[in-house]
């Protein structure tokens, strides 16, 4: 079994916004497998069902980006998967370009604070990742206000196309493996 888990923010005026991606990704995967996410428990809005044959739990941490960690931490230790191995977790990158896909076996939290927090209570850096580019933040601006802030109407297209992206990403590290994804998507 996996669990997939977007990171994003609880309120609805954070829909759509750059910083949650890991949510939109989470939708577009539960709409394409008919997973239906009406479960809300472990700090989470999750889903249960199949990718390909494989099970699979969609997770939306309800706990605001920042502490993420939370609600990873109950997921893993009630369902008792392995999160170097049964784990995916899909956020929001500010150093891709908008739309860009990165997976990652491992690695730091890069200054991303919901990232930070899950390493925190995971106690490792290891889990599988998929970030999401949203694109880096003009001059003069406030970091939280961007990814705070909607993608434009040029940049929807590519979000769109981004997000099928990450679902196929998230069906081929399940189903194959993540060295395989990587080679697609990097």
């Amino acid at each position: 079994m996996y669990i997939i888990a977007g990171l994003g923010n609880p309120e609805r005026k954070y829909d759509g916004t750059r910083h949650n991606i890991g949510f939109s990704a989470i939708t577009v995967l539960a709409d394409k497998y008919n997973i239906s996410l009406d479960i809300k428990k472990h700090k989470a809005v999750c889903g249960k069902g199949y990718i390909e044959g494989q099970k699979v739990i969609l997770a939306m941490p309800q706990t605001y980006m920042n502490l993420s960690g939370e609600s990873i931490r109950e997921l893993v230790d009630y369902y008792k998967i392995d999160p170097e191995k049964e784990l995916i977790i899909i956020y929001d990158d500010i150093n891709l370009a908008p739309g860009r896909l990165r997976i990652r076996e491992k690695g730091s939290a890069g200054g991303h604070n919901g990232i930070k927090n899950i390493i925190s209570h995971l106690g490792t850096q290891v889990f599988p990742r998929v970030r999401i580019g949203v694109g880096e933040k003009p001059k003069g601006w406030d970091l939280a206000d961007y990814v705070l802030g909607r993608f434009s109407r040029d940049e929807e297209p590519v979000i769109r196309e981004a997000l099928d992206n990450a679902s196929e990403a998230c069906n081929i590290i399940i189903n194959d493996d993540i060295r395989t994804a990587m080679n697609k998507f990097n």
